[in-house]
């Protein structure tokens, strides 16, 4: 069983979760409490749900530039210039008078994330074959959820003995340690890939265009790319209502302490991580609807856990749910992307996405915040219930790919279908 996990991560790769691994537990470190923070410096719940919604801006400026990028200089490099970004905004965390400077960290961190996400999705599949990708994808990112297991107790404990401000700065230099790593490889790329980067593509706008306009067919077809698009959108909204009112709801109505919190985000992510390479295998085996639909499932059972917990011990039932419902959807998610979409357009495409999504949920955590200040702290949460079920069925039904068909195959089809040459 080792050997065969050794044959699936190539070295490149495993060097490159390292890195991920030492960032991310960084940002893991304050992800969860963040609200909480923001709160500390003199927010209220609607200027916390303001502050979120205003930070999801600035994500949109970067994440099809980020994908793009990936495409054109290189994955190592476009995370290079992202994780530049992201050590700067840790600064800013550190001096922040008031938690309206905080959103400068936002836009620091929504750069170094545009830039670095749709590099690492896309780096990933270009590590794996189509028979394996699943697998490949579940074993990284079951690698890579130790993060969620060290970084959010560890940030609870930080912050609860010494303070915010302590915790920022030992989250931070683990981030600069990675930034370090992370420019090494990036110019060991460049070095390598010279001979590459005289056919690659040079960055230009005409190119930009060409590929959101290729990516614009496969979205608009309505094949499996548009119902993609449709059912994140319609989850994306609903979820991001009550995501970042979770830490205020356990802390502020049940009592539960920053150590508490940060103990059970690491729950969850112990049973992802665990979990993470048996469901890539199940992707691969029985089709990614199953693991998505399986997942969404899961997290039906545990919101509604969730609502009827005041104890410790109910909420991190819910978060074990939670955890085997990640490992269940993001391999198969990320794997359905990669091969709905053709190899030269992945950074691209999981930008596009995110940006997509991004947009269509902006005002949703304000929103989200005013549902709990109107109708009380339970109503935004009752609403990702209702859309998931909702859209089960349709994931069920249009999350069907052929194990023939790869992105290219499907562009070529859904060009012919649409008029193309």
């Amino acid at each position: 069983m080792l050997n065969s996990k050794r044959h699936l991560l190539t070295r490149p790769l495993l060097v490159f979760m390292a890195t991920m691994i030492l960032a991310n537990i960084a940002g893991h470190m304050y992800q969860f409490l963040l609200p909480l923070y923001v709160q500390s410096l003199g927010a209220n719940i609607s200027q916390v749900g303001l502050f979120f919604t205003i930070g999801a801006i600035a994500p949109l400026a970067f994440q099809i530039l980020g994908g793009w990028l990936s495409d054109s200089i290189g994955r190592l490099q476009a995370i290079a210039i992202g994780s530049l970004a992201g050590a700067a905004g840790y600064i800013v965390f550190l001096v922040a008078p008031s938690w309206h400077w905080l959103l400068l960290s936002t836009v620091a961190g929504a750069m170094a994330r545009a830039f670095v996400a749709p590099s690492y999705q896309a780096f990933i599949a270009e590590q794996s074959t189509e028979e394996t990708r699943g697998q490949v994808y579940g074993l990284a990112e079951g690698l890579f959820m130790v993060v969620g297991v060290v970084g959010p107790p560890l940030g609870g404990y930080v912050s609860e003995h010494y303070g915010y401000k302590v915790m920022f700065a030992a989250a931070g230099l683990l981030y600069t340690v990675a930034t370090i790593i992370r420019l090494f490889m990036a110019r060991s790329a460049h070095r390598a890939e010279k001979e590459t980067a005289k056919h690659r593509e040079r960055p230009s706008l005409a190119g930009l265009k060409n590929s959101l306009l290729a990516l614009a067919a496969l979205i608009t077809a309505g094949g499996i790319v548009t119902w993609i698009m449709i059912s994140d959108g319609v989850r994306d909204v609903s979820y991001r209502l009550a995501f970042e009112l979770q830490p205020l709801y356990m802390q502020n109505i049940a009592g539960l302490s920053n150590s508490q919190i940060g103990w059970l985000a690491s729950i969850s992510s112990v049973m992802t991580m665990l979990l993470m390479t048996p469901a890539g295998w199940l992707s691969d085996k029985k089709g990614e609807r199953v693991g998505i639909v399986g997942g969404f499932l899961l997290i039906v059972f545990g919101m509604a856990v969730f609502l009827n917990s005041r104890l410790f011990a109910g909420f991190a039932a819910a978060w074990l749910m939670f955890g085997v419902a990640e490992a269940l959807i993001g391999p198969a998610y990320n794997s359905l992307i990669s091969k709905a979409v053709p190899e030269k357009l992945r950074g691209t495409a999981f930008g596009v996405f995110s940006t997509s999504l991004g947009l269509i949920s902006l005002p949703a955590p304000y929103l989200g915040a005013l549902l709990w200040e109107r109708f009380g702290p339970q109503v935004p949460f009752y609403v990702p219930i209702v859309a998931t079920l909702i859209m089960l069925p349709v994931m069920w039904i249009k999350f069907k790919l052929p194990k023939a068909e790869t992105g290219d195959k499907i562009i070529q089809e859904e060009s012919l279908v649409s008029g193309g040459g």
